[in-house]
């Protein structure tokens, strides 16, 4: 049985395993992002990571199917680059491909690190093998990616998938990091949540220990939040109900438009857990066609830190079968 290498590389860690065929992970380690001179020697450090586990492992080329990369940045699948992955160093385009194929005589695939999670909970997380399947990432910002049919879609130039900047905020109060303003992320990520507690905290004038904290100029977090809203916090409870309530919004816009069996929701937020799904899927569910409604789960993402590494590998077996 040959295997496959899956890597997830982020700003501060890079996660490689050992992949089976089916989607089991045989061996897994990580290395630090060695982000100095501009991120140069990183995929030099993974690549002699891979050659490392290969000795200590007694294992060889010939044992592979291939190696998959999830990737921050915007990732041309075709060229096998990325650019623009900032946290890493690399503003310049990284020819990722080239450097990994001159290395491993194996076939190389790389995706954006939000496609390549989405891929992962598909084939083994929370989209239970199911072909049509979406996955909201909540964190900093909001993170997206879309299977379609079994394959992942990465649209012209591989930038599909970037959900976090769906219009929904129509008052348009917070300005994004793209430099628009009323995106999802502004209001739906764990930057969002905290834009809303100060907005809504500002008319509030009852007592609320997350008003106290805005008030006393002291940072708050969306897991304050979540856990104040649990307690029975009304100022959090109206500023979750905003976030489900945009979150929902994104959900049905996407589910109309693409009709997915599960949309699964990950990501640092989705820590919250059956508490915060219940709330996005009653908002989801009130603007989606019946039809459509009827068949679609709305899940928490299963996989964790596993999600980029298997989708990685996964990656490879839909590129030696498609080529």
């Amino acid at each position: 049985m040959k295997k496959i290498i899956g890597i997830d590389l982020g700003g501060t860690s890079v996660k490689i395993a050992i992949i089976s065929p089916s989607g089991d992970i045989l061996e897994k380690w990580s290395i630090p992002t060695n982000g100095l001179d501009n991120g140069n020697n990183i995929v030099f450090d993974i690549i002699h990571s891979i050659q490392e586990h290969f000795e200590l492992l007694q294992l060889s080329e010939k044992d592979f199917l291939g190696i998959g990369m999830g990737s921050p940045g915007k990732v041309n699948p075709v060229e096998k680059t990325v650019v623009g992955a900032y946290n890493l160093g690399w503003s310049r385009l990284q020819q990722i491909g080239k450097v990994f194929e001159n290395i491993f005589p194996l076939p190389f695939f790389i995706g954006n690190d939000a496609n390549v999670a989405a891929l992962g909970e598909q084939w083994r997380g929370a989209g239970k093998g199911e072909r049509d399947v979406v996955m909201f990432t909540l964190g900093t910002g909001v993170g997206g990616g879309i299977v379609a049919n079994g394959q992942l879609v990465t649209g012209f130039g591989g930038a599909a998938g970037e959900i976090g900047h769906l219009k929904v905020d129509t008052e348009q109060r917070f300005t994004c990091t793209c430099g628009g303003k009323g995106c999802l992320e502004t209001v739906a990520s764990a930057t969002g949540i905290v834009n809303l507690a100060r907005y809504f905290s500002k008319e509030y004038e009852d007592v609320s220990s997350i008003k106290k904290a805005v008030d006393d100029g002291n940072d708050i977090t969306s897991k304050e939040i979540f856990n104040s809203a649990q307690k029975g916090d009304v100022l959090a409870n109206t500023i979750v109900d905003q976030f489900a309530g945009y979150l929902g919004l994104a959900l049905s816009h996407v589910a109309n438009t693409l009709s997915p069996s599960h949309i699964v929701i990950g990501g640092g937020v989705s820590a919250a857990g059956e508490f915060l799904r219940q709330k996005i899927a009653e908002k989801t569910y009130e603007n989606i066609f019946p039809q459509i409604r009827d068949r679609c789960q709305i899940s928490l993402a299963e996989l964790g830190n596993d999600a980029g590494v298997i989708g990685a590998s996964k990656l490879v077996l839909l590129g030696v079968k498609n080529n």
